[in-house]
């Protein structure tokens, strides 16, 4: 039996997620790019691969990671690249994207070799946390002026458009696109791609994927341009848990469960976003999962069991591959979870196992 913590990936999972994005990109004409900010756990990327044309990545190792470990077409996006990284990422990206005009023209010399994007902000956002609304007041993503805009368009070939977040709703979706193509059409028309990046819940139960697909379609025709994709946590949704043990019980007028993990460190997003983790299960039994860690509000929800909870007890958190892996820490020292793939035959195996020589290289 495999020690917990780990993250179990379910590759038969992946697959269904990626046969729906092959499905859209084969209707639509688009291209889909794998959001590694979100999901860069590469021994799952041979799963992956055959369906999606590349990756899309947010600063110099994610990019060397998606060309060395994913290959195929790669893209660079940095919010500011450094001199010191600049001619090693030209070197491993197929398509560089500046976050401002003043980026693009700082290392203009030095890029001329690739094709060069722009990433612009409409100034909308379907988020609902103002920590990760592209569009808030005074963004510093992507430019927003057309005609500041215009003025440098002889010096690139595309644009990045990242303004979704988990965004579910197709009308919505298609009512800010209209919006941005009346805004910004006039420039779509003199440029030969568009990545609209991640955040379209379209691997959702119930999508409507085939009308998502005649509008990029129709977008694409329209402005005789190729359209990207950066699926994200459409790319990973429903694939992986975060298996742990029970610990301890605790009944301080409250029954609580201590497992072998810690949100802080395993499971971030959940403490920023202040949102409970996903059990797939339900009872009459309630309890508090809590982590280990000395974090007070180290919780990971409240959640009902079919039978009482006891000591060795192991445990499954859903929904564990988003913003998970890529942001784990050592806080406390906790023990880093492994990673774990299961294969389609169900048989699982160990990719990856942390221990103390790990989180004694990340402190000097």
């Amino acid at each position: 039996m495999i020690q917990t913590p780990y993250y179990l990936i379910d590759s038969a999972a992946i697959t269904r997620n990626m046969k729906v994005i092959e499905r859209l990109c084969d209707a639509s004409g688009a291209k889909a790019l794998l959001a590694l900010k979100c999901f860069a756990t590469w021994p799952a990327f041979d799963t992956m691969r055959p369906h999606m044309a590349g990756t899309t990545s947010s600063s110099l190792y994610e990019l060397r990671l998606g060309r060395e470990k994913f290959g195929k077409e790669t893209h660079a996006y940095s919010v500011a690249w450094s001199d010191g990284e600049i001619d090693e990422a030209v070197g491993y990206a197929d398509k560089i994207i500046f976050n401002t005009i003043g980026q693009l023209e700082r290392f203009e010399g030095q890029s001329a070799s690739i094709a060069r994007g722009l990433r612009l902000n409409p100034g909308i956002s379907t988020s609902g946390f103002d920590l990760a609304d592209p569009a808030r007041k005074f963004s510093r993503l992507g430019e927003w002026d057309a005609a500041r805009i215009e003025t440098v368009l002889d010096r690139i070939s595309g644009f990045m458009i990242h303004y979704n977040c988990e965004n579910d709703d197709f009308a919505l979706f298609d009512r800010q696109l209209t919006d941005i193509e009346e805004r910004f059409g006039h420039l779509f028309d003199r440029i030969d791609w568009v990545s609209l990046g991640g955040g379209i819940h379209f691997t959702g139960a119930d999508y409507p994927v085939d009308a998502l697909a005649a509008r990029l379609k129709s977008f694409a025709e329209r402005f005789g341009v190729q359209v990207y994709l950066e699926p994200g946590e459409a790319s990973i949704t429903g694939t992986a848990s975060l298996e742990v043990t029970v610990l301890d019980i605790l009944d301080n007028g409250k029954k609580l469960a201590i497992v072998d993990s810690s949100v802080e460190a395993h499971m971030l997003d959940l403490l920023i976003y202040r949102i409970p983790g996903k059990m797939l299960t339900s009872g009459p039994h309630s309890y508090q999962i809590c982590g280990k860690s000395c974090l007070a509000g180290d919780i990971y929800g409240d959640f009902d069991f079919p039978e009482p909870l006891k000591v060795g007890d192991r445990l499954s958190i859903a929904d564990a591959a988003g913003y998970t892996m890529v942001k784990k820490n050592w806080f406390n020292g906790v023990k880093m979870p492994s990673i774990v793939i299961r294969d389609p035959d169900g048989t699982e195996r160990v990719a990856r196992e942390f221990g103390y020589a790990d989180y004694e290289a990340s402190l000097g």
